[in-house]
């Protein structure tokens, strides 16, 4: 996994490494990763055009110095600064020395001409939030006309570094250089957006920053269960499925199907539509109620239940179990006038809203995502997976996990019947709520990315590539080799520049 840190912190490992380190060498270090990021992206150096959008601050000395490593490369390298009586001194100085020259906006040539091959944002880092001041506008809106790639330095202007929340106009990035310690505000919320591919940089802070308590998910922190010699049904886990109705039977098939998937040994149905089930899935154990199913590791309540007397029947005898739950969709709209139902449980329990859900549960969302799912979580005693393009999953004990791989693809009808029906699933073959709940996202997300290859995703198709993603990180972690591509997200990965 990968720490997120808060800029409160970031700056003051900053501050402790710049007391420790001689002059100067933060910058040389994110200037030299900017510069090498921004060759990567050209694919050529000598000739090659870079117009360098420069604030009054460090975000602007690590561009300024980024252009002068250009410039020695051959490159024709422009500053366009935000304020000329405000640049970094030093940072100048060197892009002057290599050849590198200052100029406005109106110097430069038309936008349909293409007068830069790259553009590197330098105009504002992690000491900015809220709107884009006026005097950096006109560069933020240059920023968006131009053909070129964007190439951000730290952080894109304009995206909130600790929420990703964007107020105005903003820049958005074709990939970021990220300094030092990853920024919730390139991984959540609109900033995920606007922040393209993530490259994550050490400059030598890592060491001065505390224990985090957000985390990125990493691909090697997976796992799903898989049977040994000695198992047999029982003994991985059953999961306990209450889910569908007469109206909404569709639901139960895809909670079941992907149920099915998570490493559990075998699936108790209870609800109204264990005809449709069992013709999709024979080897279910089906029952009219949850008093007559039988015993489970784990239980998901919810998908497709609907409202009446049987539903609420349904997700209170689930909630007074002795085992994990996890709740969706309807359940979660009867639980908004039932939450005593929470504050009794023994077992851990899993909330999956999405914004909507959210906000009925526990009030506006606002744009702070995280620390939003992480109050929610703190209130309720539960763990909160906040779905979205970049799901957040929050314990109640404040520790918080980022999913690194969405696709728009995932907003189809019963998407989330399948993502409920995975978590459980692994709750039931012996993950921790957390992990469990940040493992199915995870999944679920590129089983979503692996279906969209073929066309257009439905609910239905996810089964099948989860089920194909499953087996390729099972493949993974027997060392055996899989030719599938791996998982991305407008994000990418970082990765040690």
């Amino acid at each position: 996994m990968q720490g997120i840190w808060p800029v409160a912190q970031i700056r003051e490992a900053e501050r402790r490494a710049l007391a420790e380190l001689p002059d100067g060498t933060l910058m040389a270090r994110a200037a030299r990763a900017v510069a090498k990021e921004a060759v990567g992206m050209l694919g050529f150096s000598y000739g090659a055009r870079v117009v360098l959008l420069v604030g009054p601050g460090d975000n602007g000395g690590d561009a300024l110095y980024a252009g002068a490593e250009l410039a020695r490369r051959g490159v024709a390298v422009t500053a366009v600064p935000a304020d000329p009586d405000r640049l970094h001194a030093g940072g100048l100085a060197a892009l002057r020395a290599c050849g590198g020259r200052l100029a406005g906006l109106a110097d430069l040539a038309p936008t349909g001409q293409g007068h830069a091959d790259l553009v590197v944002d330098g105009l504002l880092g992690i000491g900015a939030s809220g709107p884009v001041r006026p005097a950096l506008l006109p560069l933020v809106r240059w920023s968006s006309e131009q053909p070129a790639p964007v190439l951000a330095v730290d952080l894109p202007s304009g995206v909130d570094p600790d929420t990703g929340a964007v107020a105005g106009p903003a820049v958005r990035a074709a990939a970021t250089v990220c300094m030092g310690a990853l920024k919730a505000g390139l991984l959540v919320g609109e900033g995920r957006v606007h922040t393209g591919r993530l490259r994550l940089v050490d400059i030598g802070i890592g060491r001065r920053l505390p224990e985090p308590e957000l985390y990125r998910l990493d691909r090697r922190d997976l796992r799903v269960p898989a049977p040994g010699p000695s198992d047999d049904k029982y003994t991985r886990g059953v999961v306990g499925v209450a889910a569908g109705s007469a109206a909404y039977p569709g639901a139960a098939q895809l909670c079941v199907g992907s149920a099915r998937l998570g490493g559990v040994g075998a699936v108790r149905y209870a609800g109204h539509a264990a005809a449709e089930v069992v013709r999709r899935w024979p080897e279910v154990i089906v029952a009219d109620t949850v008093a007559e199913a039988g015993r489970v590791q784990a239980w998901v309540v919810g998908p497709g239940l609907g409202d009446g007397a049987d539903a609420v029947t349904s997700l209170e005898r689930v909630l007074v179990s002795d085992v994990p739950v996890v709740v969706d969709a309807d359940g979660l709209n009867l639980l908004v006038e039932r939450r005593g139902l929470l504050a009794g449980r023994t077992a851990a329990t899993v909330l999956t809203p999405h914004d909507r859900e959210f906000e009925r549960l526990f009030g506006e969302l606002g744009t702070d995502r995280v620390g939003a799912a992480r109050q929610a979580a703190r209130d309720s005693g539960a763990t909160v997976l906040l779905k979205g393009y970049a799901t957040v999953v929050a314990e109640p004990s404040g520790r918080c996990f980022v999913n690194p791989v969405g696709t728009p693809e995932l907003a189809t009808a019963g998407s989330g019947d399948v993502l409920g029906g995975l978590v459980g699933s692994l709750l039931a073959a012996g993950l921790e709520p957390g992990l469990a709940a940040a493992t199915g996202a995870y999944l679920h997300a590129a089983a979503g990315q692996r279906a969209a290859a073929a066309g257009p995703v439905t609910a239905g198709d996810l089964i099948a590539a989860l089920r194909a993603e499953i087996g390729r990180l099972q493949a993974e972690q027997r060392g055996l080799p899989d030719a599938a591509p791996e998982p991305n997200s407008d994000s990418g990965w970082p990765r040690p520049v």
